[in-house]
């Protein structure tokens, strides 16, 4: 692994930035006297502020180091999971955001219990707890971890994963949600500053955007592939992908605590649009730096090396030392948003059921600790990443056989009213059965081979199938679901109440602006 070395300059940058966060989670530490300020941040947010949040807790240093990769090894086919996530935001924000926040919830597998029954909340609460610490937290501090071996060679990496990991604990676990949301607001603006300089350091290298269209191969700037692409298929990109991105920004935890922190359901929807607005440059600033780094650097025997040397090769002292901030920035808002998550999973899920009596400050303290021991799982586990290949295959690769069965609930139970807690109990256990069995078969035993993106909506069709089947043989739900099913008279009273409003506060609009602004790149770049 190569060598590279920070000056005095760049060090003082990075301390700027560890004082600015360290002062404002210190700040936020003697608010948080319930379990709500705590946890949710008293649900006092604004659409800026959950806007960036949820942008920095996705483009953690984990995306910037796989989508990067990805673009160098297979092309730009990687940025379709981007200008994906804009459209499955600008839906979750008109379907399915409402009945989670008027349901005033903790947590998303709280939301599965008021729909379906406790059992469905314990397997998925479960699930997301283990996916926290093999993937939200675990594989952003191995990216990290690459990143401080180049400066630090002599360093073993799990030494510098357990520093990263305790300094991002340490105000998660003093300042909660609140904490979380303003640091990641900071982290964001310093993270896309950083994204800027990089890639137009790369692109100014090459010479300019016409030498980088003509040089690099027609195949990889192209977002629709054929079948065999080993990036992303085209039927992959139609069927699997949108599950996977509904999962991350509509069912998983640490992206919709964000959202449960809204002051109101409009400030929720803006703060997710205003997401997925922010996401689209993401070709410019994180892809096709990848794809430049093809003629830049073209002979990285490791992927996940691409985004790290184009830092510490094209940029000068005091621009590195900036770009570098906003890669721990990145880092710290996944690990931070992660480790908050889970917390809270633990402490409203578990502990709240087996201990119904528990008190607002107790709460907080099980949170804290909760952090704690996410923190160390995390830091055992990462190492491990590095025997996976490709950190962006390591993470799709996970979530598809893991999360389908959980979604085949959310998005058959928002729609159709005779889906019952014993047809999604069916469905979870039958979709899970598969998903192992086909991780068995495709990645363990090699019988055969199948993309993950194929594998997805296999799973999910069965569960589907085993949800209805499941609730049709079973007596209907004591339950009334009418608060969380989309109705069309719901939709037709949400439009009369749309037409006092300005269109520019219309999310609606708002929605169809950010679906058409994705479409348009997509064609650009068919």
């Amino acid at each position: 692994m190569s060598e590279f070395h920070l000056g005095q300059l760049d060090l003082v940058v990075i301390g700027l930035y560890f004082v600015l966060v360290v002062g404002m989670a210190w700040a936020l530490s003697g608010r948080q006297d319930t379990a709500e300020d705590y946890f949710l941040a008293g649900r006092r947010f604004t659409w800026p502020f959950i806007g960036l949040s949820l942008y920095a807790s996705n483009i953690s240093g984990t995306t910037l180091v796989g989508l990067a990769g990805d673009a160098y090894a297979t092309g730009i086919s990687v940025y379709n999971y981007e200008w994906l996530a804009a459209l499955v935001l600008a839906l979750f924000a008109i379907f399915v955001m409402p009945f989670i926040l008027r349901a005033k919830v903790y947590t998303v597998p709280e939301y599965l219990e008021r729909r379906y029954d406790r059992r469905a909340r314990v397997y998925f609460s479960g699930l997301t707890l283990f996916l926290t610490v093999v993937i939200d937290t675990s594989a952003t501090l191995y990216a990290g971890g690459l990143i401080l071996k180049m400066i630090f060679p002599d360093i073993p990496i799990s030494l510098m994963i357990a520093v990263l990991a305790i300094f991002a604990g340490a105000y998660t676990i003093v300042g909660g949600l609140a904490a979380v949301i303003i640091t990641d607001a900071v982290q964001a603006v310093i993270l896309l500053i950083g994204a800027v300089v990089v890639a137009w350091s790369a692109f100014d290298h090459i010479g300019s955007w016409s030498q980088l269209m003509h040089a690099v191969p027609h195949e990889k700037l192209s977002l629709i592939r054929p079948m065999g692409d080993p990036g992303v298929p085209w039927l992959g990109l139609i069927l699997g992908a949108p599950l996977l991105g509904f999962y991350f920004w509509c069912t998983n935890q640490f992206m919709v605590q964000r959202v449960l922190s809204a002051k109101s359901l409009e400030h929720g929807r803006w703060g997710a649009l205003f997401a997925g607005f922010i996401k689209l440059p993401g070709l410019f600033l994180m892809v096709l730096p990848g794809t430049a780094a093809i003629i830049l650097l073209p002979n990285l025997s490791n992927p996940d090396l691409v985004y790290p040397t184009l830092i510490f090769k094209f940029l000068p002292a005091g621009l590195l030392g900036l770009v570098l901030a906003g890669f721990l920035a990145a880092m710290m808002s996944q690990i931070d948003s992660a480790m908050n998550s889970a917390s809270t999973l633990v402490t409203m899920d578990f502990v709240r059921i087996w201990k119904p009596e528990i008190t607002e400050s107790d709460m907080v303290k099980v949170g804290r600790w909760s952090t704690f021991t996410v923190l160390v799982l995390a830091i055992l586990w990462a190492p491990q990443i590095e025997r996976f290949g490709s950190l962006f295959k390591y993470l799709q690769t996970i979530l598809s056989y893991a999360v389908t069965p959980t979604l085949a609930l959310f998005l058959v139970g928002s729609f159709w009213r005779r889906a019952n807690g014993t047809g999604g109990f069916i469905a979870l256990m039958s979709g899970t059965a598969l998903g192992v069995l086909m991780f068995l078969m495709i990645e363990v035993w090699h019988l055969f081979s199948l993309h993950f993106l194929l594998v997805t909506p296999i799973v999910f069709g069965f569960s589907c199938l085993m949800l209805v089947v499941g609730s049709l043989m079973t007596a209907p739900s004591e339950k009334d679901p009418t608060p969380y099913i989309w109705t069309v008279a719901s939709y037709h009273e949400e439009t009369a109440e749309l037409k006092q409003r300005p269109m520019w506060q219309n999310y609606r609009v708002q929605a169809l602006v950010l679906m058409a602004m994705a479409a348009a790149i997509v064609i650009s770049f068919w």
